[in-house]
């Protein structure tokens, strides 16, 4: 089990010094959220609390999460990067693969592309793309971004993604894992093609089940015997050896976590909070 800190809704002057932390007490990665803008009128129900309504308001940091990333490769030595999730068919495809690459060169490899199809309608139309079609569109935006992260000068064809032959440089240094975020039926199996699942946050039982879901899907995509497939979620409970033991045998590889979170807001007492979460045996074990 790898644990990662997450660093959304993080103070912004507390982001660097986060990473750093987390760096230095053996965390195998943070992770950063992604949204554009805050729309002062969201009618699009948000698919992950039980009225519709997103838990932010329009004063939360969301900064862009590749120039974090890039920042924060800079000033960390082996912590690793992903984004939970990022909205990729919001955007260009070019501009995914320009920024994801750059972050990863600079990094040394160190990041993963967390993706998803979006949920938010107002972005969408604030942006200039749509909505409507976005998880095809996503799906022939992985197969192009595959395609440019060669760094060869390619072509791609398609319903959405069409473009004759160029090439994006920088190249990353090696393909970028690209991990997918969601718990539908269609993200779920769009995931087990790829090369790992994000999460959310779950009760321990209803986490399992996801698992156990995801398990089955990567079974008929022929993708269950790769080592190297992440699954990462979190949990409402306190990691315990035996809730961490069980996770692993449901095929789990990382936790997601925010031990500041359970702290005030001054900077020493969430630093207070990360060490004490360090040096608790279940994650001494899994990261010695």
């Amino acid at each position: 089990m790898k644990f990662w800190n997450s660093l959304a809704f993080l103070d912004a002057d507390q982001l660097i010094p986060m990473a750093q932390l987390s760096d230095e007490l053996g965390f195998h990665g943070v992770t950063v959220s992604d949204h554009v803008v805050h729309p002062e009128k969201i009618e699009t129900p948000y698919p992950y609390t039980a009225d519709g309504r997103a838990w932010w308001n329009e004063e939360t940091p969301w900064p862009d999460p590749w120039v974090l990333i890039g920042a924060l490769g800079a000033v960390t030595e082996r912590l690793r990067f992903t984004t939970n999730v990022y909205v990729v068919p919001l955007r260009n495809v070019f501009i995914v693969a320009k920024t994801v690459a750059t972050a990863a060169l600079l990094t040394g490899g160190r990041v993963a592309l967390g993706m998803g199809a979006g949920w938010m309608r107002e972005e969408f139309d604030l942006l200039g793309q749509g909505f409507d079609g976005r998880g095809t569109r996503l799906d022939e935006m992985v197969e192009a971004l595959r395609l440019l992260w060669t760094g060869a000068t390619v072509e791609y064809h398609g319903d959405h993604i069409d473009f004759d032959r160029l090439s994006v440089s920088p190249a990353p240094p090696q393909q970028v894992p690209i991990w997918v975020g969601g718990h539908s039926d269609v993200a779920l199996r769009r995931a087990a093609r790829l090369d790992g699942w994000m999460g959310n946050v779950y009760q321990p039982d209803e986490a399992v089940a996801y698992a156990e879901r995801l398990r089955d899907a990567r079974r008929a995509a022929g993708t269950l015997d790769r080592d190297d497939y992440e699954v990462a979620l979190a949990v409402y409970a306190a990691p315990t050896a035996d809730l961490l033991r069980r996770l692993e045998d449901a095929g789990v590889t990382s936790l997601l976590t925010a031990p500041w979170m359970f702290a005030g807001s001054a900077w020493t007492e969430r630093r207070a909070a990360m060490e004490k979460f360090a040096s608790t045996p279940q994650f001494a074990e899994r990261n010695a």
